[in-house]
């Protein structure tokens, strides 16, 4: 009887980690960050959008700073750019959901892994994508936070993964920072919004939080 108390206590605690975890997530999910930065009449805007889990930030050719177009080579055909960030392994292995396995999820939230920017071009804005509209300070700023999350050899040229890309119009380069169960590919755009003073959660894992945020 008391091995049975004592496994039922352990399960219960086993349990309690990911309830913390979600309620956690969700109450800061819904706290909204820099409400009070408004853009007036701002005929600039850059968009998010999501595959229903994961998050890209996107922004038109003519308002990528050349620090970041040119390292990136993007031509102007590429109308619109996206950036995400996230998992090396999760990346590369996992091109669908259909190719999710337990051994990837796990090693993405627990394992300390390398990370990969997943740069994506467009010719068009699709109606899926949230409009955002942004200064030129908060823009510049974007820019910025993006560029920082590349990583760069010892001659300050980013690092592109040599055949990577799951079709012709997407590619990956290596990233700075490590993914976890605290720091996703969602929590990264977030920052990046947060970071730029636009309106943002105060903290979220999730998609959902941040495209709220805008519809």
């Amino acid at each position: 009887m008391k091995i049975l108390k004592r496994t039922l206590k352990w399960v219960l605690y086993l349990l309690l980690i990911p309830t913390s975890y979600m309620v956690v997530s969700l109450l800061m999910t819904y706290i909204t960050v820099n409400n009070d930065e408004v853009v007036n009449q701002s005929n600039k805007a850059v968009y998010l959008t999501t595959n229903g889990v994961h998050l890209d930030i996107i922004i038109p050719y003519d308002l990528l700073e050349i620090k970041l177009k040119n390292p990136l080579k993007v031509k102007e055909t590429d109308t619109y750019v996206a950036f995400g960030w996230g998992d090396e392994n999760f990346y590369i292995h996992t091109p669908t959901w259909g190719d999710l396995t337990f051994n990837n999820a796990f090693g993405a939230l627990f394992l300390k892994s390398t990370t990969l920017m997943h740069v994506t071009r467009y010719s068009q804005v699709h109606k899926t994508w949230s409009k955002v509209y942004v200064s030129s300070a908060q823009l510049e700023k974007l820019n910025a936070y993006i560029l920082s999350s590349f990583k760069k050899d010892t001659q300050n040229d980013i690092l592109h993964v040599p055949d990577s890309g799951y079709s012709r119009r997407d590619t990956f380069y290596k990233a700075n920072g490590s993914y976890s169960c605290f720091k996703t590919c969602n929590s990264w755009a977030n920052s990046a919004f947060k970071e730029s003073n636009l309106k943002a959660c105060f903290w979220t894992p999730f998609d959902f939080g941040l495209i709220h945020k805008y519809e």
